[in-house]
Formats: C-alpha cells, sequence, structure tokens
C-alpha cells in the first residue's frame, strides 16, 4: 500500500495546474453547479489531494488500470472534487446566483 501522504503523482506544477482544471470542469458539469475558471481551478487542486487521500486509503492503485500519469490523476481529482462540490453543497446549502 503506498503511502498515504504520497498523493501528489509526480505530475509537476504545470501537470497539476491542467489536471486541477480539467477535474474542477469535470466536478462542475456533473454536479451543475457553476464556478468560473479560477474556483473550478481550486476545487480540481483541493480536490485531487482530497480523492488521492481517499484512493490511497482504500488502497486502490490506479496505475494497474491506466498506463502513464494522466488519466488516473484525472479521475482522482475529478472524483475528490465531486466529493468535494458535495460536502460544500451540505454544508452550506445550494446558493443560486442570481
Amino acid at each position: 500500500m503506498n503511502n498515504l501522504m504520497d498523493i501528489g503523482g509526480g505530475v509537476g506544477f504545470w501537470g497539476m495546474l491542467l489536471i486541477g482544471v480539467l477535474a474542477g470542469y469535470i466536478a462542475e458539469k456533473v454536479m451543475r453547479t457553476q464556478m468560473g475558471l479560477i474556483m473550478n481551478l481550486i476545487c480540481g487542486i483541493v480536490g485531487s489531494y482530497l480523492g488521492g487521500f481517499i484512493a490511497n486509503a482504500l488502497g486502490i492503485d490506479l496505475g494497474m488500470y491506466f498506463k502513464g500519469w494522466f488519466w488516473g490523476n484525472l479521475i482522482v481529482a475529478a472524483v475528490g472534487a465531486i466529493i468535494l462540490i458535495l460536502v460544500a453543497k451540505l454544508v452550506f446549502g445550494s446558493r443560486s446566483r442570481a
């Protein structure tokens, strides 16, 4: 099993930004919210750490299923971002923009 804090995936700064934006966008569409580019990035990056922590805690190794770093990290980050948005909606309620 991986170390619980070994969740960066070795993608580097630009890879983290790319995966963060895409994961935030996917989560935004799945959860039917409108957050904007910056919030997508923040949600995706925080979600990647949350998803990585959960995947490592459950012993899930996406490297077995996906060759390379991109797809596995994107899936984990998107799932983490979706969980993050879901928790935020439960805590703060669904607020509509005027």
